[in-house]
């Protein structure tokens, strides 16, 4: 099974009104999404975000955006820069890999020196 995990790729400390406390101290996030399994490492060219309000503790949704807070969240999505997409495979893979090959060379092998007849 896949395990997602969300990388922190730019935060900042931003000083809008919160739309909830009129508080100036809010934090803008981007992540990017990273899965992990037993084969592989894939990262992913998602990347989400997060307005929170450091004061009333807040998450801060779009629909209460102000145009300020819209404004600042462009200028900092153009500064956001994630990792490219890429996927790296594990030891396990490799291993896998080689072991399949093992194991069609050697039905390969004893087929063809009779030691298994179809």
């Amino acid at each position: 099974m896949a395990k997602e995990e969300l990388v922190v790729i730019k935060e900042a400390e931003i000083t809008n009104n919160c739309p909830e406390c009129f508080n100036q101290n809010m934090k803008i996030s981007f992540f990017q999404k990273h899965k992990h399994t037993r084969l592989y490492h894939r990262i992913t060219n998602e990347v989400t975000h997060k307005i929170v309000c450091n004061t009333c503790q807040s998450y801060i949704y779009p629909v209460k955006w102000t145009d300020d807070i819209e404004r600042i969240f462009d200028y900092y999505q153009k500064m956001v820069e994630p990792e490219k997409g890429r996927i790296r495979f594990s030891g396990l893979f490799y291993g896998l890999i080689v072991f399949f090959i093992v194991l069609v060379a050697a039905v390969i092998y004893s087929v063809n020196t009779g030691l298994i007849e179809f």
